[in-house]
């Protein structure tokens, strides 16, 4: 009895961790399905994470052009277009604002009032206020363009550098979650074999019992370390794809 109740509790132990990774299932489903517009319900699915191919290869050579598509880069660059435009309206500001043409195509009153003053100065009579009275402010807001404009070109390049700087986080960590993967699966049929060693071992009486339960609960950690594994390899694969603007498809 000492035996049966040593492998009941290996297998109460295993079963204990069940109920709490079905709920994170299901909730996790709940989530996939309201991304989806749909009501709270299961997820179809086929093989078992463990079953799943290998994740496809990361082919050499990609182009830095792809980052071109990522969303905060082209936030950035249109900001950056959009303070240019800015310097250019906070300049036009000096321009006067007048009717240069009459009917029939004449010179109008306003721009013949306007070149009216002695030795080519601007002179501006009537209702003919222009802006160019403003000539302090204007200056400022031209200066305030400016400066909005090298803040645009800053934060550019820094959006720019932190897309490289996640390309670059995101291919070492699939790299290395490749290599952890590969040595799990090493691990797991390493502890696969002993476990089925150990079994042999004990139904020919050269061993107790104590040593079967040691292999299968290795054995069990090395499955559940190979299936962690697994998972942080196909996650880094997304964050790489992410980090690409959308992959690796120009």
């Amino acid at each position: 009895m000492l035996e049966v109740r040593q492998a009941e509790q290996l297998v109460y132990t295993a079963a204990g961790q069940i109920p709490d990774l079905e709920r994170r299932i299901e909730q996790q489903e709940n989530f996939i399905s309201i991304l989806l517009g749909a009501n709270p319900a299961a997820v179809p699915r086929g093989r078992k994470l463990t079953e799943q191919p290998h994740a496809p290869e990361v082919p050499a050579g990609l182009p830095s052009s792809l980052l071109e598509r990522r969303p905060d880069i082209r936030q950035a660059e249109h900001q950056l277009v959009a303070a240019n435009a800015r310097i250019g309206v906070a300049r036009a500001a000096y321009l006067p604002r007048v009717t240069l043409t009459a009917t029939g195509g004449y010179r109008s009153a306003a721009l013949s009032d306007l070149l009216s003053g002695p030795a080519g100065l601007w002179s501006f009579v009537g209702a003919l206020t222009q802006s160019i009275f403003a000539g302090g402010r204007i200056r400022s807001g031209v200066r305030l363009a400016e400066a909005r404009e090298q803040e645009a070109v800053l934060v550019y390049q820094q959006t720019i550098q932190q897309s490289f700087r996640e390309v670059s986080d995101a291919l070492v960590a699939y790299r290395k979650n490749q290599e952890f993967r590969a040595q799990q699966e090493l691990l797991a049929q390493s502890a696969r074999d002993a476990a089925r060693l150990s079994d042999l071992r004990y139904r020919r009486g050269a061993t107790s019992y104590l040593e079967v339960l040691d292999s299968n609960t290795r054995y069990f950690e090395a499955e559940l370390g190979l299936a962690q594994a697994q998972q942080n390899e196909l996650s880094a694969l997304v964050q790489l794809y992410k980090a690409l603007g959308g992959g690796w498809q120009s």
